[in-house]
């Protein structure tokens, strides 16, 4: 009988397994490694298992600013000199902030290993934080505030995350607020710094040409200074999604940006491929749903994508899109539509199957770099405590059926739940919860 196997199912089939080894050292620390002999690079990232939701309110911001505050310089180094080191061994280095996790990495070729990690274990161990460093970082902070408040497309998403999670910490912006980030002293920023870079808070994670035993002695060697700390973080409560309409008027723009979005499943969920197979199906690629009808179809939006927003303990599903304002109550009226009819008809067969072989190349085609499987181990540790194999991944994919999609849709896609956010020259226009009806 002939196979029934399509070339990405056997792409992924013959996926060799991942060489995964996980070291606690002494303190707390999880140092995680993935070998892969077939590379010249190493990438190696220092993981902190907080971020801006972690914040309280009148430091808002703060994780962010340290993130850019450990590159001012440390006790054995100024900027310049991390920056000539990093350049001399032609290193890539960089780092972020998200909503639950500050990240600080850095790749090189597996020859400049140990340098590399001096000057990494150096940046998030000893910095000095010093005060003319802290004003002149608050200055850049400011302008980087003012420059995305510019942006049409990263100000609706704004916008529509502080009344979507309003009144709680996940609905605050990463960057923090003018207010908020003028009022940092070093005292505030030395307290936040003890209080979050603990051993137990952090993931060291590297994949690459590298020996783990060799790897974790390096790092055992620069981190054993650093003291385990005490107790537990504190729980926090579930944010409760708001289902707001925001009409946000600001006659200098040409287009109007729209986000729509309903609460979703976290990280963990069990039921997060079928969530993320509904999310492609929907709007995430060139022959999704969305993009079909509004772009191709009605010529209404040069962009529009639906994306998924998953933390540790909530999550949210939106789509966006940009148009003229005589086009944005079709647009609307178009998307609930194609909301509506996957509450109403099951997908086909060849639907699904279509995107369960874009998400699952995205999931391989993604593991190809060491930066990549770096950043899948921190992550999988953070939020899963385990490993997941590419068969294993699959699998769960490929269990997915069309009821459950269409399960997931009916208790997501429900007009009472949803939230909008409209931004730009609205002139008169009114939306109504009658206008969501889907």
């Amino acid at each position: 009988m002939p196979s029934t196997l399509t070339e990405e199912d056997r792409i992924t089939r013959n996926s060799p397994p991942r060489n995964i080894r996980k070291t606690d050292l002494a303190n707390g620390l999880t140092v995680l490694t993935e070998t892969m002999p077939h590379v010249r690079s190493v990438s190696m990232g220092v993981w902190v298992g907080s971020g801006s939701r972690d914040e309280a309110a009148p430091v808002n911001g703060i994780s962010h600013f340290v993130e850019h505050m450990v590159f001012k310089g440390t006790t054995s180094r100024s900027a310049q000199q991390i920056a000539r080191e990093v350049d001399t061994i032609g290193g890539n280095l960089d780092a972020f902030t998200s909503k639950e996790t500050i990240c600080f990495n850095i790749k090189v070729l597996d020859e400049n290993v140990a340098p590399a990690l001096d000057v990494l274990s150096d940046l998030v161990l000893h910095p000095t934080f010093h005060p003319d460093e802290l004003a002149r970082e608050q200055g850049v902070i400011l302008e980087e505030i003012k420059m995305d408040e510019d942006n049409p497309d990263y100000l609706v998403h704004e916008i529509f995350i502080q009344n979507f999670w309003k009144d709680d910490s996940l609905g605050r912006p990463i960057l923090g607020t003018k207010k908020t980030v003028a009022a940092f002293d070093q005292r505030t920023v030395l307290n936040f710094y003890a209080e979050t870079f603990t051993p137990r808070n952090m993931v060291f994670s590297a994949a690459g040409n590298l020996d783990h035993d060799d790897f974790v002695a390096q790092v055992e060697q620069q981190f054993s200074s650093l003291q385990a700390s005490s107790g537990e973080p504190s729980a926090q409560r579930v944010p409760e999604a708001s289902p707001h309409i925001t009409l946000k008027r600001k006659k200098s723009l040409e287009q109007v940006q729209l986000c729509l979005g309903v609460p979703a499943p976290p990280v963990s969920s069990p039921d997060r491929y079928g969530v993320y197979l509904l999310n492609t199906i929907l709007g995430g690629g060139m022959s999704s749903r969305l993009f079909q009808t509004i772009r191709e179809d009605q010529g209404l939006a040069y962009s529009i994508y639906s994306e998924m927003n998953p933390f540790r303990d909530t999550g949210s599903l939106c789509v966006y899109a940009g148009t003229s304002v005589d086009k944005t109550e079709k647009l609307l009226r178009l998307t609930l539509e194609e909301l509506s009819r996957l509450k109403v008809e099951r997908v086909s067969e060849a639907e699904l199957k279509r995107a369960k072989d874009q998400l699952k190349s995205n999931i391989v085609i993604g593991l190809e770099s060491s930066g990549s499987r770096m950043s899948n181990l921190a992550r999988q540790q953070m939020y899963f405590g385990r490993f997941f194999g590419i068969d294993e991944i699959v699998d769960e994919i490929d269990a997915v059926a069309p009821e459950q999609i269409y399960r997931l849709a009916g208790e997501l896609f429900r007009p009472e739940q949803m939230a909008l956010t409209l931004l730009g020259n609205l002139g008169t226009m009114s939306i109504t919860r009658e206008h969501l009806a889907c």
